[in-house]
């Protein structure tokens, strides 16, 4: 519930710190004193539009800080968790208003968008008046508050579930179909490259491997015309090698001849003649490891080749040419496959359809059964509300057309306020005195059902008197057994049944030429309570009779 309203610099506001406690609370106060003031400043920290003309004659700024008591799993919590917010303790709503136009919101002095703010602060409190386009007026809120008031909610949860199922295997089945289609258009392109690809059989790496072997052979080819003319002329005609050995043969036999004189230059040339010879080793073994197979090198060529053709072909890298093959295949295993597929998916969507539709019409079995007792609650209110010749009912409209998360359902709210006229949607029917007439008996019909913790009235019982504001101020009373409800008032029957009573009062600050005028708002006790009242019934001038009529109010006795 709103535990605390601190406004500061709001139109004729300057400071005004409120706490508020459980029950039914009223605020009072003579015309023009400024009660629709505080309820603009309580919709500005729930996120309503701002507005420079808001902010207090020759400030810069206005705050208002609205402070709310609520259970750790209430769903403005939830709403806060999911945005990351901070949701320790009391949660604290600021607003800051520029004089400029510009605004600022916080929750939990964390910054949060006015959109957020305003989502929130629909959860903690509802303001209802006569002209309010808050007030129950939207045909979703109707469906909503219906299965609130028939404990329908875990049904239309269900079948929110089942539509989403539906939903999901619709989408399953129209991606199948459709790929079906694509694949039967491109069926002859594909089966060809499948057995395209599948007779290339490209693999992983392959490209690498045979490039670099290409490169090699090719390499190669090229040494190995000098490595033969190198062997050439160690082994042929022109080889040095034979006239060598021949040339030490013939010093050999000179050097016994003269001993001393030939034996280094022999063994010089025996030396020379055996690197010769590893080196004719060397160059043989050489040319055969740079030896290639032509045949071999064509064939190398011609798988690269093949494999980048159909790379350039398909449009992807070498690299991907397997993976786009065992692809291929899968699509053409698909499409052959597909027909079967389509039809198990046909039947799970038309499965899911027939679960949901059989929920969704149980749901509107059930919200037909709980708009009729809704309608007669309702109705059972009326007559102490002046209302005795007006009917209310919650019509439920079931459409398979109009199927959604909720159901096939749309509720509306009609009324028929005279006999002999047509009935039709509330907010078009009814008259503002009307609406807020209609309006308390629905909540209190609803009572604590899909209701906010807090219910503001703004001037509901404007233009009744007599008994119709003093059930009025019953249904107040009974509605704030379950939530907090405020209400702004001028007929004193409702302001004798509250629990606290707050006096809204315009006063000068008394700085002469600097004077200015303030809204005041003040807790009132027993004596200035009876007084109050006895002003409201009276008029300018108290009475004695008045100030007796409002103590008889206030004992209850009316």
């Amino acid at each position: 519930m709103l535990v605390q309203l601190s406004i500061r610099d709001i139109v004729l506001i300057e400071r005004l710190e409120l706490d508020l406690g459980g029950g039914l609370s009223v605020l009072t106060g003579e015309t023009g004193a400024g009660k629709s003031i505080l309820l603009d400043s309580l919709s500005l920290a729930l996120g309503a539009r701002g507005d420079g003309s808001l902010v207090r004659h020759g400030q810069d700024s206005g705050q208002v800080i609205a402070v709310f008591d609520a259970g750790m799993d209430h769903p403005a919590r939830v709403l806060l968790r999911e945005n990351d917010l901070d949701d320790e303790g009391d949660l604290i709503f600021r607003r800051m208003q520029s004089a400029d136009g510009r605004t600022r919101a916080f929750i939990n002095d964390q910054s949060v968008s006015v959109q957020l703010m305003r989502q929130a602060g629909r959860l903690l409190v509802e303001i209802h008046g006569q002209h309010d386009e808050r007030a129950l007026i939207d045909t979703d809120g109707h469906r909503r508050l219906l299965d609130a008031f028939g404990g329908l909610t875990g049904d239309v949860e269900a079948v929110g579930s089942l539509h989403r199922a539906w939903r999901d295997a619709e989408r399953r089945l129209k991606k199948h179909r459709a790929q079906i289609e694509e694949a039967e258009r491109e069926a002859d392109f594909l089966r060809s490259s499948v057995e395209e690809l599948q007779a290339l059989s490209p693999v992983d790496g392959e490209e690498d491997e045979l490039a670099e072997r290409r490169a090699t052979m090719m390499k190669s080819e090229r040494i190995a015309g000098d490595i033969s003319e190198a062997l050439e002329f160690l082994n042929g005609n022109a080889s040095p090698v034979p006239m060598i050995a021949s040339l030490v043969r013939r010093l050999e036999r000179k050097s016994h001849e003269a001993p001393g004189l030939l034996e280094d230059t022999v063994n010089l040339l025996d030396s020379a003649l055996e690197q010769l010879s590893n080196a004719q080793m060397e160059v043989e073994a050489a040319l055969e490891r740079a030896a290639f197979d032509p045949q071999e090198l064509e064939r190398v060529e011609e798988r690269l080749f093949a494999l980048r053709g159909a790379a350039r072909k398909y449009n992807v890298p070498v690299t991907e040419l397997p993976a786009l093959a065992e692809r291929m295949v899968g699509d053409l295993e698909e499409l052959d496959a597909g027909e079967a597929k389509l039809e198990a998916l046909t039947e799970e969507a038309s499965t899911a359809e027939k679960a949901f539709y059989d929920k969704a019409r149980a749901l509107s079995g059930d919200r037909g059964r709980a708009a009729e007792q809704l309608s007669a609650a309702v109705m059972a209110e009326l007559p102490a509300l002046k209302l005795e010749r007006a009917r209310f009912a919650a019509v439920v409209t079931s459409d398979d057309g109009n199927a959604g998360p909720e159901g096939i359902d749309t509720v509306s709210f009609e009324v028929q306020t005279n006999p002999g006229t047509r009935p039709g949607p509330i907010m078009k029917v009814a008259s503002g005195g009307e609406l807020s007439r209609f309006l308390l008996a629905l909540k209190v019909a609803l009572a604590d059902k899909g209701s906010a913790p807090t219910l503001v009235f703004d001037e509901i019982d404007t233009g009744v008197g007599g008994a119709v504001a003093d059930a009025i101020g019953q249904r107040l009373r009974r509605l704030a057994e379950n939530v907090q409800v405020l209400s702004v008032t001028h007929a004193p029957q409702v302001a004798a049944r509250a629990k606290g009573h707050y006096l809204i009062s315009k006063a000068s600050n008394g700085k002469g030429k600097d004077d200015t005028v303030a809204t005041r708002v003040a807790v009132i006790g027993p004596e200035e309570r009876q007084e109050e009242i006895a002003r409201m019934l009276a008029g300018a001038k108290v009475t004695a009779e008045a100030r007796a009529a409002a103590a008889k109010l206030l004992s209850g006795d009316s």
